[in-house]
């Protein structure tokens, strides 16, 4: 697959691994008491693809062989009224879920730094 052993992507251990660790995510963000409004009225059908377009910018930014083809983080959450309490519900989340998934040290500081990167793009 041409893959990049030293890559992010390969060192969490590939699509699977990305994949498994969204669908650990999106239920928690959704069940939420806080941030479940920006899922409240969204069909199984886009939430599905919004999963799909999530696991495919991971990969993609992680330095996998996927090609992301949706709009980018500031696009895509303009006008949502993301708060920065909202951010940090966000990220006790995703601190759960990289927890439960035992993602190592050094893999585990990458990904916070790529996602806190995202923060200007998504709190307004």
């Amino acid at each position: 697959m041409g893959e990049e052993k030293g890559t992010l992507y390969a060192r969490l251990g590939g699509y699977d691994a990305i994949a498994a660790v969204a669908n650990d995510l999106l239920p928690r963000l959704q069940g939420d008491p806080q941030l479940g409004r920006f899922w409240a009225h969204r069909g199984e059908d886009g939430v599905m693809r919004e999963k799909q377009l999530l696991i495919d910018f991971l990969c993609a930014s992680a330095g996998g062989p996927l090609y992301y083809k949706g709009r980018d983080m500031a696009l895509s959450h303009r006008g949502m009224g993301i708060t920065e309490r909202d951010w940090s519900v966000f990220l006790r989340h995703a601190g759960a879920t990289l927890t439960k998934f035992q993602v190592p040290e050094t893999e585990l500081r990458d990904v916070v730094a790529f996602v806190q990167s995202l923060k200007k793009d998504i709190v307004e």
